[in-house]
């Protein structure tokens, strides 16, 4: 069972990395071995600004580790490439970040199915792949993780985002206690991310009482939604969820209130998103969780807020700026074990050695405590409930999840 603690808010060859010594055209120099960081999420298409945001957080804990000499002889590059959010893609950027020598990590994606396209391809070449983003439990622990048969696919893969096995069970957990709604009307985009999520939110919803009233699928490219407005008109929901992301949840919440059904949409992250309000003239009320805690209120994030404003980056860090820099940071402190451990210098093995020290990583970062646990999942289960007021995101309801086994042991 779940129990809530609560705290109210308002296919490549396998290669090796050693790092290049004094590659001016990295950006090394100085003596000094440049070490890369790869990354991959959607810098363009609908989906940019969620991936702006992603870059940008990741060069910014670059920016600061370079600055602070965080790792003595290392200087650090990110190299950014673009998945367009199409899976295809990112397999492309994957072979091509693996086989680059100097790259020691690969920050992204921030698709699920994108992941599932670049997981082989870092496991092959042993190099570490880490999400900000990803929330699809099979990625970590196999498909039958819903059986309570739960084991590590990837050796190479961690992700600093809780998985949907914890967000769409909290969604629907708030939807019932907080919201009081009874009754739901449940539509995914049938995208690895929306579908699993969906499906957690309908676990979680009907087994306390709610009542699911209607379901339907839809394509993520899809902007016309007059069928399924007729469909939940007639339905009579207390709520409409929607597994997918803010391109297609904008239009489909907006075209909804215009056809008389005034009920709230919900999603989770994939709709956190500032553009959601922007595509939506009728976001007022609609609800999206997202994991961590609103950076805005944490203390620990203070730092990160001031130096991305000084950073003059034209991009919000929208929903996973945190949980990237925090990605990132694992990474370089996965480097930092390594170099240390190898009396201050580069190993030939190095691509190894960081996977290992990723999987010791422990550090107090923007989001919170990042460790990783025996799956490469974070150890950090906090969700937010946020809400659109007066054409902003509002953090309304914040809560750990955390999954306790039959003994009632956590």
């Amino acid at each position: 069972m779940f129990l809530l603690t609560t705290a109210v808010t308002a296919g490549a060859l396998t290669l090796s990395a050693c790092g290049s010594r004094d590659d001016d055209k990295n950006g090394g120099g100085g003596g000094k071995t440049t070490v890369v960081i790869g990354l991959d999420a959607p810098i363009t298409g609908d989906l940019s600004a969620l991936g702006l945001g992603i870059r940008n957080s990741a060069q910014l804990a670059v920016n600061n580790a370079n600055k602070a000499n965080e790792v003595s002889g290392i200087t650090f590059k990110l190299e950014p490439l673009d998945d367009k959010a199409q899976p295809n893609v990112g397999q492309q950027n994957a072979t091509k970040l693996a086989g680059d020598k100097d790259v020691v990590g690969i920050v992204g994606p921030l698709n699920s199915s994108v992941a599932q396209s670049m997981q082989q391809v870092a496991q092959q070449n042993g190099v570490t792949l880490i999400s900000p983003a990803n929330t699809t439990p099979d990625l970590t622990q196999g498909k039958d993780w819903k059986q309570d048969k739960r084991t590590r696919q990837f050796s190479t893969y961690f992700r600093t985002a809780t998985t949907d096995e914890v967000q769409g069970a909290f969604d629907g957990q708030f939807a019932w206690e907080k919201g009081k709604f009874k009754t739901v009307y449940v539509i995914d985009d049938q995208k690895t991310y929306g579908a699993g999520l969906a499906a957690s939110f309908r676990t979680q919803f009907t087994k306390l009482g709610g009542k699911v009233v209607g379901t339907e699928h839809v394509n993520p490219e899809d902007r016309d939604f007059k069928a399924i407005v007729s469909k939940v008109r007639a339905a009579g929901p207390d709520l409409v969820f929607y597994g997918g992301e803010y391109p297609a949840s904008g239009p489909l919440s907006q075209q909804l209130k215009d056809g008389g059904v005034t009920v709230p949409l919900m999603g989770g992250d994939g709709m956190y998103s500032a553009d959601y309000i922007t595509l939506n003239k009728k976001a007022q009320g609609d609800y999206a969780s997202s994991v961590g805690k609103p950076v805005e209120a944490l203390p620990s994030a203070k730092k990160f807020i001031e130096d991305y404003k000084a950073a003059g980056f034209k991009d919000r860090y929208e929903a996973y700026g945190g949980s990237t820099y925090d990605a990132t940071w694992s990474v370089i402190q996965a480097v930092k074990k390594v170099v240390s451990d190898n009396n201050g210098k580069v190993p030939d093995d190095m691509r190894k050695k960081v996977v290992d020290a990723m999987n010791q990583v422990s550090f107090d970062g923007v989001t919170g405590h990042v460790s990783f646990d025996k799956y490469g999942d974070t150890t950090n289960t906090m969700i937010t409930a946020y809400q659109v007021d007066q054409g902003k995101w509002v953090a309304r309801f914040s809560a750990e999840f955390k999954k306790f086994d039959k003994a009632g042991r956590s």
